[in-house]
């Protein structure tokens, strides 16, 4: 029976005898404290969510419905070994007893959460990384290049709604202690509760001995991610790898198919059609023109989703073994930097990415006669020496990139990590702590060197000197930030008003689930950088437009700082309800920092100054003493607005600061 203890910061910290102890009272210790989010997760996995959110759900559901989630989250739980599905099943039992009906939302709803099933944690993973890769970037550039031809490769980057991280880590000779360091933090799209939770599982009996602390997903057990295993740690990014491709579909070629219903709260249920080809599922069918557009997803494909991973993960004890256990990992396909106290610092790739045809890897292919897929391409790995440094940050990193994936971050989080650790020696965690905070933004460079050939007027005179002055960080507080912003926004409302977008206004091209995905300001405010450097990018005169977008902004209000709009916004479940469902109360806090800095929280210039996405959690793991480590997560350990520990990190994360591991049971506190 495991026992569970909590820290000063709520963060369970759960002790058994066994691996399917912890189990148990990891789930136990996750429902108690998400509730609402692990029933909300389950609905968006098994496409029931509209039921009791009503019709704007509904998209959603129809995606998970036609994408099979659930069946191939079954057919993975049948393809574990029995010890892995044995321990994926505790977990399940501890979720099923923690689960209690007295969250917030559940009142406001006049619902209660519903049992879990022993394949319900890989559904939830599943569902959370279908878009995590190459399908929202595939339908806005095979939507944008029908539109702009081979020039819409100026709009390739990151994808605005996608995924980034950074981690980086040094070997022993350049830290103090003697033994490497690890930092870095995932950035997702804010959501409350948390996207990530803290957790501790520590066993010691005749089956199992292991201490680990680290980052989970709330809904899946271990630790998958990021985590401190004593002697050995671990951390990613996201590798933006390509593990998944669109064919457009004749519905003549469906081999498979079947109607199931999605219960709408409040309207009529909604019949939806399940169907496949022989190259993967449609999830976009046109009954009118006879077509559709199938997705084939690695883990769809193989039946497996990495879950093989996360008891070698847990009892690793050096790099050799996290690197071994990775070998199971399927997607999302990863950057993974580990390090062990011996002094051993590995970069790898973790994944699956299929041998095709580089055709599939543009856009959206002919399924008749596409290509199929070969194996598997073997991704790189490589040791870092003891006086080295390793940085990912979801960049290109050459030849071995161009492998795995098409587009990718730029390069200036990287870059400029790089440049904080070069040359460095006696580093500590507190150094790396103050990488975390770091909001200088390379990016401002190149866009205000296109102000400089501005010539002011005394309409612009007092706001270019604002911007050319500024220091170029991104700080909460800096009226310079502000104004860069502010005309930042204003040029690409002036760029997206040229008639050689309009046809890209339209972002209901794949329907309401992808909208956010084709918003044109969104990419074209991404992209204002190789825009700019292009001259006269589509035939727009851009610097003249640059000009003319100093002036919207000098005659008219701008915020006086950077933290007047740039504040932290988080989604909730909610947000997305037909009702009029106010969600729980989070406090909406300027914040330093861009999308492009390392202190990530990104904005979509020309939409919205609000920071919707960004880091989801902090670390530093020390390897010499895995008690001097530090974490922290936006708000709060628990999702539960009632509790004390519901926000109680939130200070500390929005000042770039870490709270401290406690690894001393004696100052832990038993938890009923």
């Amino acid at each position: 029976m495991a026992e569970i203890f909590r820290d000063s910061y709520g963060v369970p910290h759960v002790r058994g005898s066994d691996v399917l102890d912890l189990a148990r009272g990891q789930g136990d210790a996750t429902a108690r404290d998400r509730a609402w989010q692990l029933e909300y997760q389950r609905r968006r996995a098994t496409g029931t969510a509209a039921a009791v959110l009503g019709r704007r759900q509904l998209a959603w559901d129809v995606w998970a419905r036609r994408t099979r989630v659930v069946e191939t989250a079954q057919r993975a739980l049948a393809g574990l070994d029995d010890e892995t599905r044995a321990f994926v099943t505790a977990y399940v039992e501890g979720v099923n007893a923690g689960l209690h009906a007295d969250a917030p939302e559940f009142e406001r709803l006049g619902i209660e959460p519903e049992p879990w099933e022993a394949w319900t944690p890989l559904a939830v993973f599943h569902a959370q990384h279908l878009l995590f890769a190459s399908v929202p970037g595939k339908l806005w550039h095979h939507r944008a290049r029908e539109v702009l031809g081979a020039d819409e490769a100026l709009l390739s980057r990151d994808p605005a709604y996608g995924s980034g991280s950074n981690a980086w880590a040094v070997g022993g000779l350049r830290t103090r202690s003697g033994k490497p360091l690890i930092g870095g933090d995932p950035h997702r799209v804010f959501e409350s509760p948390g996207v990530y939770a803290q957790v501790r599982l520590a066993a010691e009996g005749p089956a199992d001995s292991l201490d680990v602390f680290g980052f989970t997903f709330p809904g899946v057990p271990g630790v998958q991610h990021f985590a401190h295993a004593g002697q050995v740690a671990w951390a990613i990014t996201n590798a933006v790898g390509d593990y998944q491709d669109l064919f457009e579909e004749s519905l003549d070629d469906v081999v498979d198919g079947r109607d199931e219903i999605v219960e709408v709260r409040g309207a009529d249920p909604v019949s939806v059609e399940v169907l496949a080809t022989e190259r993967g599922l449609l999830f976009e069918v046109d009954r009118d023109n006879g077509r559709g557009i199938a997705l084939r997803d690695a883990s769809t494909v193989l039946g497996d989703l990495g879950f093989g991973a996360l008891l070698p993960l847990l009892r690793s004890r050096t790099v050799d073994d996290v690197d071994r256990a990775l070998d199971a990992w399927v997607a999302p396909v990863n950057n993974v930097v580990i390090a062990d106290s011996t002094g051993a610092v590995r970069f790898r790739n973790a994944g699956r990415v299929p041998t095709r045809s580089d055709d599939n890897r543009r856009g959206i292919v002919p399924g008749p006669g596409a290509d199929t897929w070969s194996g598997w391409i073997e991704l790189p790995r490589h040791d870092v020496p003891p006086d080295g440094q390793v940085v990912t940050a979801n960049e290109r990193r050459g030849s071995e990139s161009e492998r795995i994936g098409n587009e990718f971050a730029p390069p200036h989080r990287a870059a400029r990590i790089h440049q904080l650790l070069r040359g460095v020696d006696d580093l500590t965690v507190a150094d790396f702590a103050e990488i975390h905070a770091d909001a200088f933004a390379i990016t401002a460079l190149p866009l205000c060197a296109a102000l400089r050939q501005v010539a002011p007027n005394s309409l612009t005179e007092d706001l270019l000197d604002t911007i050319l002055s500024w220091d170029g960080v991104m700080a909460a507080d800096s009226p310079g930030a502000a104004a860069f912003a502010a005309w930042r926004s204003a040029l690409t409302v002036r760029l997206c008003a040229d008639p050689v977008f309009a046809p890209l206004h339209d972002a209901q091209a794949y329907g309401a689930l992808f909208t956010p995905y084709l918003n044109l300001e969104a990419s074209v405010g991404l992209a204002l950088e190789p825009l700019l450097g292009a001259g006269r990018p589509f035939g727009i005169a851009i610097h003249e437009l640059a000009a003319l977008a100093l002036e919207d902004v000098a005659s008219a209000r701008h915020p006086a700082t950077w933290g007047e709009t740039h504040v932290f916004s988080p989604t909730h479940g909610f947000d997305l309800a037909d009702d009029d469902l106010e969600p729980p109360a989070v406090p909406a806090t300027p914040l330093s920092g861009d999308v492009d800095t390392v202190r990530c929280t990104g904005w979509l210039p020309g939409v919205t100054d609000e920071a919707y996405r960004g880091s989801v959690a902090r670390y530093v793991w020390d390897l010499a003493d895995p008690a001097s480590s530090g974490w922290v997560v936006p708000m709060g350990a628990s999702g539960d607005p009632r509790s004390p520990h519901h926000l109680d990190q939130h200070a500390e994360w929005t000042e770039a600061r870490l709270v401290p591991v406690e690894l001393d049971w004696n100052l832990l506190e038993r938890s009923d």
